[in-house]
């Protein structure tokens, strides 16, 4: 399976949310994630609401629940890892529950985003806001070369499977913290060529 199979584009639909313009989808994303963010916690009504703004959104957008909850729990583990290390602290118990509220409603707008907005347009609405220009190009290639090190994993994986057999799931977890390190180390030696490849046609 190809790694661009695995995140298939769901932006090529054709529904309201599809046609409003990118620029206007972008900023009010960007609104939302900095109201919920910066909501005291005693507002607890701002992510809620946010959450079934966002639900409403999700059905007029037409995009299948199972892409939408699939991508977000990509993404959730982190949230959890971070939200976890609120609860050492004073009334730790409130302090995850808001932030866990809190980042996930800020990445499944971003999510419903990225499903509902091409990439190319993204970037446009990028360039027409006057972000600079550095930035700009700096998202070009982190997802022009998200595909290419997701392939590359995918091979990395399959070849140790073929070569490996994990009795146990000790050994297992082994088996993926070594391919992630290869995968670094690759992915750090690509990066080093494709600058100096960039340099050499007069990138600046």
């Amino acid at each position: 399976m190809k790694a661009g199979e695995l995140f298939a584009s769901s932006a090529d639909l054709d529904s309201p949310v599809h046609r409003l313009p990118a620029a206007m989808k972008l900023w009010i994303a960007v609104a939302m994630v900095v109201l919920v963010a910066l909501a005291p916690k005693a507002w607890w009504f701002v992510p809620w609401g946010a959450a079934l703004f966002l639900a409403l959104v999700s059905g007029l957008s037409r995009v299948p629940a199972r892409v939408l909850v699939g991508r977000l729990l990509i993404v959730e583990p982190f949230v959890l890892g971070v939200a976890i290390l609120s609860l050492f602290q004073e009334n730790g118990v409130s302090i995850f529950l808001a932030l866990l509220a809190k980042s996930t409603v800020c990445i499944y707008t971003m999510v419903l985003l990225s499903c509902t907005t091409p990439f190319t347009a993204w970037i446009d609405a990028l360039r027409q806001a006057r972000v600079p220009s550095i930035f700009v190009t700096t998202v070009a290639l982190m997802y022009r070369y998200l595909y290419v090190l997701l392939d590359e994993a995918l091979r990395m994986r399959r070849a140790r499977a073929a070569r490996s057999f994990a009795p146990n799931r000790r050994f297992d977890w082994r088996l993926l913290a070594s391919v992630a390190g290869q995968l670094f180390l690759r992915s750090t030696a690509r990066a080093e060529r494709i600058y100096s490849a960039m340099l050499s046609r007069g990138w600046r």
